[in-house]
């Protein structure tokens, strides 16, 4: 492993980034402004750019004739999008021209790869099980990710000067400065901004936020929060954490390191766990420690998609651990609960696959907590998305800062 964190990838690269000079030089007053609409939201109607940009419908109408005379846009009717009297209203995207989006996650035991355009299309995804806990090498997992953007990039015959920018996913916090808001849950990490790292490796700009954050945007934006006013989405995995997005807006907090759920505090004289402080959820329901109680009675377990599986397949005992997980899951989800009026919770992650299993608990545990009016009125889900959330996320993050 190279002793250095910056080990840039050797495999070659287009000169410059074509696309990201797009953005910065070729695009234009009025006509930049409705790019970055059509960018940030995905295809719309022309009345809808309207709205979003502020500009009056002319205005818009002579940026659009430009985008899609330079290729950079297209416009086509959509049976979804009808307009008034029955019509069907065109919609705008924008084209492949302008650029690509990519997504990355790179959890505790694997990296996943996303590659959309600025239209919103997702063109391909990727996805490797890493043979060691990234916890401890980082050099060596921000190598393979730059191989794997590569790779992607390959499957859609596209190179690095293509890409205008790169939302990352890592399983702690971060803090608005892109470093480590709790170096001991990552300690190897600890030293590193994460996003200039990989920034180096793939000479594009990188963007990085907490997993279970861009997992909140990839459902927000694709998934079961669509339409949603006041979201929580739920991360499930080795680790428990809670991306919040309210009125379409991830709320990071001050310090950028709001939505740490498993390290709320459930019992103050508790076991000490890895942050440091006692009792933490994440001790209760957190992956490792679901398996670790499971390895009590069934010793050969080395997964969580095991557990589950047996779970689903009846064994009392996983069950029951499951049971007992989603109800302090749902204590701590009450407060939450009493603090924000969320309209909808998403569960997800890798154990939110297995979220059938424990969310009658989970809301018998809510009730208990919560106030009467705000429990009734939130739903809890599984989320849809599954294990793509995330990387999708970082594509919504890409294509919005």
């Amino acid at each position: 492993m190279p002793s250095d964190h910056v080990s840039p990838s050797t495999r070659p690269r287009a000169a410059g980034s074509k696309a990201a000079g797009l953005w910065r030089d070729g695009l234009r007053g009025n006509t930049s402004r409705v790019a970055r609409a059509l960018r940030e939201s995905g295809p719309s109607t022309r009345a809808e750019l309207v709205t979003r940009t502020g500009l009056s419908r002319p205005t818009v109408s002579a940026a659009l004739v430009e985008l899609i005379d330079g290729g950079l846009a297209a416009e086509e009717s959509k049976a979804s999008a009808q307009a008034t009297g029955g019509r069907r209203a065109a919609v705008v995207s924008l084209t492949r021209k302008t650029g690509l989006a990519v997504g990355v996650d790179i959890g505790r035991r694997h990296v996943r790869v996303a590659v959309a355009d600025l239209g919103q299309r997702i063109l391909t995804e990727r996805s490797e099980p890493l043979d060691r806990d990234a916890d401890d090498r980082p050099a060596q997992v921000l190598d393979h990710t730059a191989s794997m953007v590569d790779d992607a990039l390959a499957d859609v015959g596209a190179v690095r000067g293509d890409i205008v920018g790169v939302g990352l996913g890592i399983p702690v916090p971060l803090t608005r400065a892109g470093v480590l808001g709790s170096p001991t849950l990552l300690p190897a990490w600890a030293d590193l901004a994460p996003a200039a790292e990989l920034s180096a490796r793939l000479g594009v700009p990188v963007h990085a936020d907490n997993d279970a954050n861009l997992g909140a945007l990839g459902e927000q934006r694709w998934g079961a929060g669509r339409g949603t006013k006041v979201f929580v989405y739920v991360k499930l995995a080795t680790g428990v954490g809670a991306g919040l997005v309210f009125d379409g807006v991830l709320f990071r907090g001050i310090t950028g390191t709001a939505g740490e759920l498993g390290h709320i505090t459930l019992d103050a004289h508790g076991p000490v766990c890895q942050c440091g402080n006692r009792g933490c959820l994440e001790l209760y329901v957190g992956g490792r420690a679901l398996l670790d109680h499971a390895r009590h009675t069934h010793p050969t377990l080395t997964s969580l998609s095991d557990l589950t599986a047996l779970a689903a397949e009846g064994d009392l005992r996983l069950r029951r651990l499951l049971n007992d997980a989603g109800g302090h899951l749902g204590i701590a989800l009450g407060g939450l609960v009493n603090l924000v009026n969320p309209e909808l919770i998403a569960v997800g992650g890798e154990l939110g696959a297995a979220a059938q299993l424990f969310l009658d608990p989970l809301r018998t545990g809510l009730s208990s907590t919560a106030m009467p009016a705000a429990a009734e009125a939130v739903h809890i889900a599984p989320a849809t998305l599954g294990d793509r959330a995330t990387a999708l996320g970082g594509v919504v993050l890409a294509l919005t800062v």
